[in-house]
């Protein structure tokens, strides 16, 4: 393939309404660094480009938790963000924020080239309202009854205790966050993008790959490959909400975009301010044919930019589309899901703070457990093993062992190049290994983002240096050999160099610090190819890295039991809470309420499970008179097989509601028992089908 005249290299811009935690840095933010390092060691035309998003409700919640303004909490967060990333050595070109002038029309100017371009669908439709506060609320603004879970605190876009998605009108008895009543439904007018008439060409471009030069990873296909054969649906762009980049059209006030449109805009408004900064012409990353663009994001971005932001794009018709979406999964720690608001997390600005000068073993950590192709764990015990056993014992070794025998037996200088040693069999085996490994391994590997692979080829280099070390023992060489012992020392000095090439795309600091020695400014790509001046002064002997004792760990693992036990107190006592609210009885109803209810005997002939929801199940109900499809969030519970020829009482005249794309057409009566576990409510099983229950 031939190589691109320039990269433009994105990360996925973290929300500015806390702290990043590492499961982040592994999925979008160090596989990129690694990337974009490794490009420019090769001296190729690279653009590194992130800010923090700074729009949507999220933010304006944050503010009401702390009690502040929005623009408070932007402010403070992004500084906590862009900090952090610079002490881990994240090397954008430029870290932008969303809330900035040229971001703001960079967004109405697109929204604008739609617009007229008459790409939109406007359409009216009944959203919810809260009349005290006289506002549209937003989802995240709305919570309820969970339809899958009854969890009875889940929010309007998703539940986060079952993980359903959801919609506001999913769920029961919805209340707004800000006032605590019911809202109203009340009528509003949007602007949406019909992702139903970009169907046929996502499916050509992304699913059969017309176009592309590059293979996209299967996780990355297949969340893709969900999302449109299940269907396409227009999708709203703009959000009443009063924080945002304003809808630029007369009567569209009170309106903003919604944020998933305007956050992958801002690589673009971001890229336009690194202009202004540099002096230097942006448009050639974005709009020519010979630039790669390659995102790189974690799994719950995938629908956003492999689907969404192309269709904008395109839809624009003057920009480029990504050659590459390589997407992580997620890395969850000690066992459970990474999480900031539950205080589940390793966050990184608190890393740096209590490991100061050892920002690479984290950036190692997470390269060798990165979630790549499907979840990972980070566990401090790991972080221990591979710190002690992997940098210390294995590349830190390497590189002081060197160091102090130079020092030993050639006062600390570069020796002398030892021609006939070159030509030893032995030592012409060993360039050809380092040859083969960094250009059939470590280089492939990381141009097809398998950054895991070239870490362990890089490890392999320094194994290779070690053995050459290892294998002619210069400690017993000097005494018979002087000429021979410096000879392998010069080889194994300029191996410290190839090693620092190879290891500064995932250890930065530290091949700084082996480059230092040498005093030596960025060597390039230049690997068995460097030429150190015989005699010149070297630095003193050092150690790259320090074990973590037994006791830093078992400090940070009884922080987390503390966090757990804190946790499981606080989830036992809502859930009492919620079993005294559930367990008395409910107001009294007149008959004629009750008689509105038509439940009637059913049995189940057939169920499945709804691809990408964990919950549901979509299950085919004989009611006598009728079949009925029928959505129940019981999969937990219950395995399909289970299912056939289950009796069951089914609530027939329930108004039908779509969930995943399946519509269903009434609800199976379930009892719960104290401990969670759901039971059928049944009549014995001579009754038929169809028969009413009253």
């Amino acid at each position: 393939m031939q190589v691109p005249e320039r990269y433009l290299i994105t990360s996925a811009l973290p929300y500015a309404n806390g702290p990043l935690h590492v499961g982040h840095i592994a999925g979008a933010y160090l596989p990129a660094d690694i990337y974009v390092r490794y490009l420019r060691k090769q001296k190729r035309d690279v653009l590194f480009i992130c800010g923090s998003d700074e729009h949507g409700a999220a933010i304006t919640i944050q503010a009401k938790k702390e009690n502040t303004t929005p623009q408070a909490i932007i402010d403070k967060y992004h500084k906590v963000i862009e900090t952090a990333f610079k002490g881990l050595g994240i090397s954008f070109d430029i870290y932008h924020r969303t809330s900035s002038p040229i971001h703001h029309e960079t967004s109405q100017e697109f929204f604008l080239k739609l617009y007229n371009n008459q790409v939109f669908e406007e359409k009216e439709s009944e959203q919810y309202y809260d009349e005290a506060y006289n506002q549209f609320l937003a989802d995240r603004y709305i919570m309820g009854t969970c339809p899958v879970c009854a969890n009875p605190n889940a929010y309007g876009d998703q539940c986060e205790k079952c993980g359903t998605s959801l919609s506001p009108n999913d769920l029961i008895n919805p209340v707004s966050t800000l006032s605590n009543q019911p809202p109203i439904k009340k009528a509003t007018k949007h602007w949406y993008l019909p992702l139903n008439k970009f169907q046929n060409w996502l499916n050509d471009w992304i699913i059969k790959g017309e176009g592309q030069t590059e293979e996209w990873k299967k996780n990355v296909l297949g969340q893709c490959a969900s999302w449109i054969n299940n269907g396409l649906h227009p999708r709203a762009i703009t959000r009443d909400l009063d924080w945002g980049v304003k809808v630029p059209l007369a009567g569209a006030e009170g309106k903003v975009l919604y944020v998933w449109l305007d956050a992958p805009i801002g690589y673009i408004s971001a890229t336009k301010q690194w202009s202004l900064n540099t002096g230097k012409d942006w448009e050639p990353y974005w709009k020519s044919n010979t630039s790669k663009l390659v995102h790189f994001i974690g799994k719950d971005n995938i629908v956003f930019h492999c689907l969404i932001f192309p269709c904008i794009l395109k839809s624009h018709g003057e920009y480029i589309l990504p050659t590459n979406i390589p997407a992580n999964e997620f890395m969850n720690m000690e066992g459970d899901k990474m999480s900031t608001s539950r205080n589940w997390s390793v966050q990184l600005h608190t890393y740096l703070e209590e490991f100061p000068g050892k920002e690479d073993v984290m950036r190692y950590v997470l390269c060798a457990n990165m979630p790549e192709t499907k979840d990972s764990e980070f566990t401090w015990k790991d972080f221990q093993a591979r710190n002690n056993n992997e940098l210390v014992a294995i590349l830190g070794n390497y590189a002081n062992r060197v160091m102090v025998l130079t020092a030993k037996y050639n006062d600390g200088k570069v020796p002398e190049l030892n021609e006939a040693l070159l030509s030893e069999p032995y030592v012409v085996a060993y360039q050809a290994q380092i040859k083969s490994l960094i250009e059939e391994v470590y280089c492939p590997a990381i141009e097809n983002y398998r950054f895991r692979d070239a870490l362990s080829a890089m490890l392999d280099v320094v194994r290779l240096g070690n053995k050459l070390l290892t294998d002619y023992e210069p400690w017993k060489l000097i005494k018979t050999d002087e000429a021979k012992t410096l000879g392998i020392l010069r080889l194994c000095l300029e191996s410290l160099v190839d090693i620092a090439i190879v290891c500064e795309p995932f250890l930065p600091f530290s091949a700084n610090k082996i480059l230092g020695y040498f005093n030596l400014s960025d060597p390039g790509f230049n690997y068995l190819n460097i030429k150190l001046s015989t005699g010149a002064a070297l630095g003193a002997p050092f150690y790259l890295f320090e074990k973590v004792e037994d006791e830093v760990i078992a400090k940070k693992l009884a922080e987390l039991e503390e966090i757990r036990k804190s946790r499981m107190e606080k989830e036992q006592s809502i859930d009492n809470q919620q079993v005294e609210k559930v367990n008395p009885l409910k107001p009294t109803i007149a008959f004629e309420d009750f008689s509105k209810l038509d439940i009637r005997t059913g049995k189940i002939t057939s169920a499945e499970k709804i691809q990408g929801a964990d919950k549901l199940l979509k299950l085919n109900v004989d009611l006598g008179f009728e079949q009925r499809v029928i959505v129940s969030g019981i999969a937990l519970h219950f395995t399909p097989e289970q299912l056939i020829g289950q009796q069951v009482a089914v609530l027939v005249n329930l108004a039908p509601r779509k969930m995943r794309g399946v519509e269903s057409n009434g609800m199976i009566l379930m009892a719960e028992d104290a401990q969670g576990k759901l039971h059928f409510v049944q009549t014995p099983d001579s009754t038929e089908s169809g028969m009413p229950i009253s």
